[in-house]
């Protein structure tokens, strides 16, 4: 497995966040919410995306883990995608498209401020959990859809594994705004 150090996946996570806020700040609302193709998400939907599914799912997950109410250990832990993931250190740079569903497709965000608030509390949680995290045991993981049974540490590290992942995302959705 090819995890880093939790203190260095903070780190990481923090010069994503860096990145992320750096295009907030610089382009407007009218062009975080535009939407580039039938189907697709504008860039403030991207990051509402990662706000949300780090403090919603990841995150909350490693807490459930940490607190003893995942589930008990069981093999195999993770699926084969969830294995190769970690494996790599991160996602292959694959687009990875689902259909347009109330679900899953994130909301607009309401205001640049919004967006702002939210990516620095997914990183004061990450700061926040560093330390148990590093510290914990394996016994306890909770299921991903996808990956399988992951622990704390696992869930931890896929937070900043799905920030990177959305660069390439990023970068699409920047060019064809011309930004």
């Amino acid at each position: 497995m090819n995890i880093k150090k939790t203190s260095v996946i903070v780190q990481d996570l923090k010069q994503l966040t860096s990145h992320y806020l750096e295009n907030v700040e610089r382009l407007s609302l009218q062009q975080l919410q535009q939407v580039p193709s039938e189907g697709g998400w504008s860039l403030g939907q991207m990051y509402m995306h990662l706000i949300g599914t780090a403090l919603h799912m990841q995150l909350k997950n490693a807490e459930r883990c940490l607190s003893g109410n995942g589930d008990p250990f069981e093999e195999p832990a993770k699926t084969e995608a969830g294995t190769k993931i970690f494996e790599l250190g991160g996602f292959p740079p694959v687009r990875v498209q689902v259909p347009p569903s109330p679900q899953y497709t994130p909301a607009q965000p309401e205001s640049k401020e919004q967006l702002v608030a939210g990516l620095h509390q997914a990183a004061a949680k990450m700061e926040e959990l560093e330390a148990r995290v590093n510290e914990s045991a394996e016994e306890h993981r909770a299921v991903h859809p996808r990956l399988g049974a992951l622990t704390a540490l696992e869930w931890f590290a896929l937070t900043e594994m799905h920030y990177r992942h959305h660069l390439l995302q990023e970068e699409r959705l920047l060019q064809a705004l011309g930004a």
